[in-house]
């Protein structure tokens, strides 16, 4: 009996070793990358406006990888946004950049030089569009902008881009029908009731700009409704990247009444090259999802940057380098 006992606790012992080996291998595949020597050199990252969400988030991004891969030298390159981006990526002026899916698709549509070399590295968080009129403003609709002063950002931005195509499918030219200027969240919040009866932004929430604005002199928020996202949806090509959606009551606490506003959101995306290192993607992309609590904390939206989702860069395809990272964390 007590050799029969014997083995069985034997066994249970070299059971118990075996799964011990295999958590120790797992642990050390996993960290396999980190005892690498980090890559090295220079990139360059195209962002935004100095005072929007994109450069705020470039500039957090750099300080986690300069922890991770100290020979690595992020040069971050400010621009008018969306397709400026797109269009540096594309033609090898910027080796990464943050853009909106919608700003990717019309590059690609229009089959402009360096279309087929974009790869996606992460889906990151989504943008919301926000038209902002002054608290006492009579404009409730996007059909009331009408003959009005209308900031619909810069002529390179993913704002411009999509501020014209909801204009258009509220029956408004954006060159005929309103005065329109390139005031983007740099200057747009402070010209609001003083040359400008309204402006258009599309970005995280909340915006800082913005958030400084409502607490200041207040504003108000026009709803984009979902029978115009259905129009737009309709159009297919760059637009069936929007969908409905409500901003959230707590975006900016007092402005809303505390009720959310309807709207429409459009997903960004950090993308890259074909021809970029995979390596120097696949340690990139790890700090993306690394350290995404760190940024979260002074980038609001940063929070929702999640492995089940980042992998989801449409239109484009993944980069190796990204791909082989999220090989590695596949449950």
């Amino acid at each position: 009996m007590s050799n029969a006992l014997s083995r069985i606790d034997r066994r249970r012992v070299l059971r118990g070793a075996v799964a011990g080996f295999v958590a120790l291998g797992l642990l050390l595949w996993w960290l396999a990358p980190w005892s690498e020597e980090p890559p090295r050199g220079t990139v360059t990252l195209s962002t935004g406006t100095r005072a929007g969400v994109y450069q705020k988030y470039g500039e957090l991004l750099r300080t986690s990888l300069s922890r991770n891969m100290p020979d690595l030298e992020v040069r971050l390159l400010t621009s008018d946004g969306s397709q400026e981006n797109v269009r540096r990526v594309a033609t090898g002026e910027a080796d990464f950049a943050i853009t909106a899916a919608d700003a990717v698709e019309a590059y690609r549509l229009s089959d402009r030089h360096g279309a087929d070399r974009l790869r996606g590295v992460a889906r990151l968080y989504d943008d919301y569009v926000q038209l902002v009129v002054p608290p006492g403003s009579d404009i409730r609709s996007v059909a009331d902008l009408r003959g009005k002063r209308v900031a619909i950002g810069p002529p390179k931005s993913g704002v411009r881009l999509i501020a014209n195509q909801v204009l258009r499918v509220a029956g408004i030219d954006p060159e005929q029908d309103i005065r329109p200027s390139a005031d983007g969240i740099d200057t747009g919040p402070g010209r609001l009731g003083r040359g400008l009866d309204a402006f258009f932004w599309s970005g995280g929430l909340p915006t800082d700009g913005l958030r400084t604005l409502s607490e200041d002199s207040g504003l108000r928020f026009v709803p984009i409704t979902a029978d115009l996202v259905a129009q737009l949806h309709r159009q297919s090509g760059a637009t069936r990247h929007y969908r409905a959606t409500n901003m959230p009551e707590s975006a900016y606490p007092g402005s809303q009444h505390d009720t959310p506003v309807p709207t429409m959101a459009v997903s960004n995306l950090l993308i890259t090259r074909a021809d970029t290192d995979p390596r120097l993607t696949e340690w990139l992309t790890r700090i993306v999802l690394k350290s995404r609590d760190r940024i979260g904390k002074e980038v609001h939206s940063a929070q929702l940057v999640d492995v089940r989702t980042a992998i989801y860069t449409e239109p484009l395809r993944l980069h190796d380098g990204a791909r082989r990272y999220y090989r590695s964390v596949k449950p």
